[in-house]
């Protein structure tokens, strides 16, 4: 790579890791579910007059995938992320996705792997386990799981987007903003009470931090991650985006008082280098997969 795409890169990393700060920052003032659906809004007020209309038989999977993405993934994403109290494990154990996809690539797809991502996916999720028994994490044993469930929906939406057709990454971006805006509103209305009563009051900063999840995260971070798949072959520039969690945690011990303990070192070594493991296989084996996502 160049090192002006290098360059690329890693702004990509340094905005979907600040999503994880920004988005806690709002959490504080606007209900998970509910700061979701605003980010969508915002998205989709952008991407509405570039989204495209998927060719004829692919609504029933297009629909899925943005219900499992969107919805699922993204609303217990920032569930998890405000009951953990902290940036470092929600960062690495949503990571967890990658051996997920794996996983269900297999039973699914019928994609087989060899003992080796076997072995990098036993790594990762053993990494999970030892984290969650780091003190500062041991508290939030909930969090995690809802993160893990976070992932998981993640993982069934990336392989049902396997079989989509015809949509570039702003008309899927689009129409996964138009299609959960309504049932996140209808989940906050049912159980965060009081969240919509509460937007007037929502301080400026909490609204910035909407934008930026919108318009940093969403549109210009996965804007120039498409603009990168357009020169390069993905297996090659997805193993830089691991930095996204590194990145991170160290944004979570600068700016929110994170005090990880050896633990979650340890074990989000393991989850990242299992990760790491499983798209290095996948690099030899030229079979693409995102990874490191931002929530």
């Amino acid at each position: 790579m160049s090192p002006r795409d290098i360059s690329l890169v890693l702004l990509i990393c340094f905005a979907w890791a600040g999503n994880f700060l920004t988005s806690a920052i709002a959490l504080q003032e606007i209900p998970p579910f509910l700061f979701t659906a605003l980010r969508f809004a915002a998205l989709g007020a952008v991407l509405v007059f570039w989204t495209r209309r998927p060719p004829p038989g692919q609504w029933p999977r297009l629909i899925s995938v943005c219900l499992c993405i969107g919805v699922a993934h993204f609303g217990l994403s920032f569930v998890a992320l405000k009951m953990s109290g902290d940036l470092s494990s929600p960062a690495i154990v949503v990571q967890s996705y990658i051996p997920m996809t794996a996983i269900l690539a297999w039973v699914v797809l019928g994609e087989r792997f060899a003992w080796r991502t076997g072995l990098a996916i036993a790594v990762s999720f053993a990494g999970v386990l030892v984290l969650g028994l780091d003190p500062s994490v041991l508290g939030n044993w909930m969090a995690v799981l809802l993160m893990l469930a976070a992932a998981l929906f993640l993982a069934i939406g990336t392989v049902l987007m396997k079989g989509l057709k015809g949509l570039d990454t702003f008309s899927m971006q689009g129409w996964t903003s138009i299609i959960a805006i309504f049932p996140l509103l209808a989940i906050s209305a049912a159980i965060e009470p009081g969240g919509f009563a509460a937007l007037p009051s929502a301080s400026w900063v909490a609204w910035a931090c909407v934008v930026y999840a919108a318009l940093v995260s969403s549109l210009l971070g996965h804007g120039l991650y498409y603009v990168l798949m357009q020169r390069y072959p993905v297996a090659q520039v997805t193993p830089w985006l691991l930095l996204t969690p590194v990145i991170a945690v160290g944004l979570g011990i600068a700016f929110w008082g994170d005090r990880p303990g050896p633990r979650l070192f340890i074990g989000g070594a393991m989850v990242l280098g299992g990760v790491l493991g499983v798209a290095l296989r996948a690099l030899r084996k030229a079979r693409t997969m995102p990874l490191a996502r931002d929530i």
